[in-house]
């Protein structure tokens, strides 16, 4: 397929974002929502919490009063506010698959679009790019929003989740918007490579998912581990991410219970161990994470030039048949 060089050349950021307009206004809707909510998890939600919970333990075994309604709210805004930034990863997938490319290529508009001055590569690099930019920003503003919001709650709510929490575990850190990438790459190579906006859109999202549950499978075994021993008396020690639990036996071996119970009878167990992650792995463990994020993101947007291509090509084949067949009409007559 070729342009008209003499063809003004369209601009096509603008275009695109008045074409997904609808889009954009949804996601500065939820960004602008999302700060002014954890901006309020990170101030007055939780001093009211915080004063909540000082009366509650205040009031000892006896009968008193205490602000359960404070302490209600901030834990009700706070699942609110996690679950919604966990779940903006599969959105982008699920719009970049029906909207950014499925529908443009089902209806046509993407071949309209090659043949007014914008070649194929420039139209998917800025259907990449420009996302990408608006998602990365916003999902990186909204998770050191929530990891400010979980640090004023800790120490001071009693029912502050713990840092290895799985949904606090990603909405404090950059792992969210990497996987934002991953789903903005698994969406556009959906829709590119099934041209349907409805498939597309399943696609890209269980791709996504799947991604997702991958890497949280692999997560506590990227970073190398920490191991504490425990006498009987004092059970398992060390708090964080667990990789292994069990028992000591009086030769020093380990035997593994993280799947099931275990009877310290049965080996004569003289103590307790726990290979977990402690707190200080916390950014090696979202590092890690984001750049397996990242390099799929890499693969997926590799892919999706790959299969433009190979797109293209079968048309610009398909278009100079055509134009042979009619030139061979017009002389044979």
């Amino acid at each position: 397929m070729t342009t008209d060089p003499t063809l003004p050349r369209p601009r096509t950021v603008r275009w695109l974002l008045r074409l997904h307009r609808p889009a954009l206004y949804a996601f500065a809707g939820l960004v602008i929502l999302l700060t002014a909510v954890q901006l309020a998890l990170a101030g007055p939600l939780a001093d009211a919490s915080a004063a909540g919970w000082r009366q509650f333990h205040a009031c000892g075994m006896g009968v008193c009063t205490y602000d359960q309604a404070a302490i209600l709210r901030y834990k009700d805004y706070y699942d609110y506010a996690t679950d919604a930034l966990d779940a903006l990863p599969f959105l982008v997938a699920a719009w970049a698959g029906a909207a950014l490319t499925g529908r443009e290529m089902e209806t046509g508009t993407a071949r309209l679009s090659w043949t007014q001055g914008t070649s194929p590569a420039r139209w998917l690099t800025v259907r990449l790019a420009v996302p990408a930019a608006l998602v990365a920003t916003g999902t990186c503003l909204l998770f050191w929003l929530h990891h400010r919001a979980w640090s004023a709650g800790l120490g001071r709510v009693g029912s502050a989740k713990r840092w290895y929490d799985l949904a606090t575990f990603h909405a404090n850190g950059p792992t969210t918007a990497a996987l934002a990438l991953t789903g903005l790459a698994a969406g556009t190579l959906a829709g590119l490579a099934l041209r349907r906006t409805l498939p597309a859109l399943v696609v890209g999202t269980l791709f996504t998912v799947g991604v997702a549950g991958v890497a949280q499978q692999l997560l506590p075994r990227l970073w190398p581990a920490v191991t504490r021993t425990g006498t009987l008396h004092q059970g398992y020690r060390g708090d964080g991410i667990v990789v292994d639990q069990g028992l000591v036996t009086p030769t020093g071996a380990h035997v593994s219970c993280i799947s099931g119970r275990c009877d310290g009878a049965s080996v004569n167990a003289v103590g307790y161990f726990n290979t977990y992650h402690p707190y200080s792995h916390y950014w090696p463990l979202q590092l890690t994470i984001s750049a397996l994020f990242l390099a799929v993101t890499g693969l997926l947007v590799l892919a999706s030039y790959l299969v433009l291509r190979r797109q293209t090509g079968a048309l610009r084949a398909a278009g100079t048949a055509t134009a042979a067949g009619t030139k061979g009409v017009l002389v044979s007559a």
